[in-house]
């Protein structure tokens, strides 16, 4: 009898971390890794440009009329 309970408390002692940290991977680690991947700044090179709003085109120029100039010499 006492052998059956020292060899379930060694089993227990043996497996039961690596079978906590794969519960708990499998329950909150793959959202942490999902949202520290989000969080992560996006890097880029120095001297690129990038952007982020690009207002809409009208058909409409808001600008004056156009005006033919001649080059004077």
């Amino acid at each position: 009898m006492l052998f059956k309970i020292l060899f379930v408390f060694i089993l227990l002692l043996v497996f039961v971390p690596p079978v906590r940290r794969f519960v708990f991977y499998l329950l909150v680690g793959r959202q942490l890794v999902k949202e520290q991947r989000r969080q992560e700044p996006i890097r880029r090179r120095e001297g690129e440009t990038r952007v982020d709003n690009v207002p809409p085109r009208s058909s409409e120029t808001k600008g004056g009329e156009y005006v033919d100039f001649e080059e004077i010499k």
